[in-house]
């Protein structure tokens, strides 16, 4: 009889004990999730401010759950917010370009000289050396000046003006192929002597026989003298 009423009384005891223990297993459990809860609900209102364009966001949020003793369901939330943004530029004005203003070019006068200089105007020709050249082979050899002769012709024009028609000496004003001083001088065999190859050896070789006899004559003359 005392034997069983003291088993009895430890299992008495036993189930007390244990049954406080889960009341504050749940009630420590519970405390928890209340003290999450308020966590979340707290950070879910948030000011956001961009610092750029001073655009601010405003961010209201909800949190929906249910709870059950010992565990928790599924967890909704939702943030809903706008946006608003101000951009501010200064004032500015439009201005516009002046036009040019157009460059008036009077014409020259054909004069068949330099405004600037009075001499011949070497713009009125084009130069060909090699083409003058094969004029003069064929005028030196009505002559009789070939071979050696013609080379010293060659040597010699190409030295005074490298055989361009509109050969100008700014200084003096000699012009051409045989740079005539002045240059109209050759006008006496045809009055396109600024612009004629033909017309400037012509003048050219006539000025040669006469003065020194020969190209020859005429090229040694000019290099003792520097001129001829």
């Amino acid at each position: 009889m005392a034997k069983h009423s003291l088993i009895e009384a430890r299992t008495q005891t036993s189930t007390q004990v244990r049954g406080v223990g889960r009341r504050t297993t749940n009630l420590g459990r519970f405390s928890l999730q209340m003290l999450g809860l308020a966590a979340v609900t707290a950070c879910a209102f948030v000011t956001v401010v961009a610092p750029n364009v001073g655009a601010t966001a405003t961010a209201s949020s909800s949190f929906d759950g249910d709870f059950s003793e010992g565990q928790a369901t599924a967890q909704t939330l939702s943030v809903n917010g706008t946006v608003s943004a101000s951009v501010f530029r200064d004032a500015y004005g439009v201005t516009e370009a002046p036009k040019p203003v157009p460059v008036v070019i009077e014409a020259k006068a054909d004069t068949g000289t330099s405004a600037d200089t009075g001499c011949p105007d070497p713009d009125l020709a084009v130069a060909d050396p090699a083409g003058a050249q094969v004029v003069a082979a064929a005028l030196a050899a009505e002559r009789g000046w070939t071979g050696a002769q013609f080379d010293a012709l060659v040597a010699l024009w190409s030295r005074e003006s490298g055989w361009r028609v509109n050969a100008l000496n700014s200084s003096s004003c000699a012009y051409g192929i045989p740079q005539a001083l002045p240059g109209k001088k050759m006008g006496d065999v045809a009055p396109d002597w600024q612009t004629n190859p033909a017309t400037q050896i012509t003048w050219g070789l006539n000025y040669i026989q006469g003065r020194y006899g020969d190209p020859i004559a005429a090229l040694a003359h000019s290099d003792a003298e520097h001129w001829y």
